[in-house]
């Protein structure tokens, strides 16, 4: 240790005031750190030597591109990331490598932009993420191998690209496996078989019900709730039959008088949440779970004299878990939700959601209901929010943030014209055609 350095430490530590300094303290104590610090040899390495990122073989994204890239992740419009990278990924482009690390960050924290980093990443990328441990998701591979030894995040992504390949054989793995997993990773995997899902399905699934776990139980009653010729659907059909009766025009109600045995395997809870009666809980959840083609949505115009909500409710539930478009435009008339509106295919979102803009307020259930219909809004929705934005501006400016920040990034860039004088969403959309130019 220096003269100098012991000198520092001395005075700091019986103080200054018992051992007077000549100078400033602080300032020096600093310089000194700095200085021997720098002054430091490396340890030398027990290790391997570290091996040179590989020679890149995909182009970069132009300066401009990479620019804006970086203001994003400083801060401005960084809800606009994920689009920006999706559109990046597309050209089949690279990041530069100063911008790496903060996106393998971001990445370990959100699941959704990994597939864009897989392409923009580039080898570096991959070269930094077996450095890292937190960035190993990058290197997750879908092989048999993930399957056999890699992390439940590893097994899930093989499993879903095993899926979209070849849906039968995922089952099958699935099935090989079933009694060997937990009975949280048994729920999660049980959601890969809704893409593809068919009949062919329905003899795993159906065995499933008789497992321990009741979300386990519960996720394979959704999935067979989507297959009309399902056993489930049967079954449901059946106790639905005996609880809604039409008479006279009206909508008869008798809800199950107990929850059995039976009625638990297929997927229903017994047990209502706080301030719902059993019966009621009882009754949504078996019209939810029973095949809509039983029912003409015209029923929805019938009175229900006793059980009207659990009733109504249970046919939203019906309609989400099957993706019915003819009920879901039907219900969204009693209660517009966005999952009712995210079963609408595009053309129809646009034009159902845009008379919901034009006939209600600007509040937050707007927002939530514009929040399923599918981005970029067509012309029909796009001239409804902005006309609302404009009339609204004028006596009620305060209440606009969020909607005109959802029509800046969602309506198309090409569409910008539209919102001449709405400078917040002008803005935005101008932001993003000339993040598109930059991109392709």
């Amino acid at each position: 240790m220096s003269e100098a350095w012991e000198e520092l430490v001395s005075a700091a530590l019986v103080g200054t005031d018992r051992r007077p300094y000549p100078g400033d303290l602080l300032a020096d104590a600093a310089a000194e750190l700095v200085r021997r610090r720098a002054g430091r040899l490396p340890e030398p390495s027990e290790g391997p030597a570290l091996t040179p990122a590989p020679e890149e073989d995909q182009e970069q994204v132009g300066a401009a591109a990479a620019a804006r890239l970086a203001r994003i992740l400083a801060g401005e419009q960084p809800r606009l990331l994920p689009e920006w990278l999706a559109v990046a990924a597309a050209t089949g482009r690279r990041v530069p490598p100063r911008l790496l690390p903060e996106l393998l960050d971001k990445g370990a924290r959100d699941r959704s932009i990994r597939p864009s980093l897989g392409v923009l990443a580039g080898r570096r990328g991959r070269w930094l993420a077996g450095l890292n441990p937190a960035w190993s998701y990058l290197l997750a591979e879908p092989t048999g191998e993930s399957w056999e030894l890699g992390g439940h995040g590893d097994r899930m992504a093989y499993l879903g690209e095993l899926r979209a390949r070849d849906p039968a054989a995922a089952r099958r793995l699935l099935e090989e496996a079933w009694e060997k997993e937990t009975p949280d990773d048994r729920a999660e995997f049980l959601t890969v078989l809704g893409e593809g899902l068919s009949m062919a399905d329905e003899p795993f699934l159906e065995s499933v019900l008789d497992d321990r776990r009741r979300e386990v139980r519960q996720q394979a009653a959704d999935l067979l709730t989507r297959l009309p010729g399902s056993r489930l659907a049967a079954r449901m059909a059946e106790r639905a039959a005996r609880c809604l009766a039409v008479r006279e025009g009206r909508i008869v109600v008798e809800p199950p008088a107990a929850c059995d045995p039976g009625m638990e395997r297929d997927g229903v809870r017994a047990r209502p949440p706080r301030g719902t009666g059993e019966r009621a809980w009882w009754l949504q959840q078996v019209v939810s779970r029973a095949p809509l083609r039983m029912w003409d949505p015209a029923m929805l115009r019938m009175t229900i004299p006793a059980w009207d909500r659990e009733v109504r409710s249970g046919w939203v539930r019906a309609t989400v878990l099957q993706r019915d478009p003819v009920w879901a435009r039907a219900l969204f008339a009693w209660d517009p939700l966005a999952d009712l509106l995210a079963v609408l295919p595009p053309g129809d979102q646009d034009e159902v959601a845009a008379d919901f803009v034009r006939r209600h307020g600007v509040d937050g259930q707007m927002i939530m209901v514009l929040g399923g219909a599918s981005a970029p809004w067509g012309r029909g929705l796009t001239h409804a929010v902005l006309t609302k934005i404009r009339k609204v501006a004028a006596t009620q400016p305060w209440n606009l943030d969020e909607l005109a920040r959802m029509a800046g990034e969602r309506i198309d860039p090409a569409d910008r014209f539209l919102a001449d004088g709405l400078s917040e969403v002008s803005g935005l959309l101008g932001f993003r055609a000339a993040m598109m130019k930059e991109l392709t």
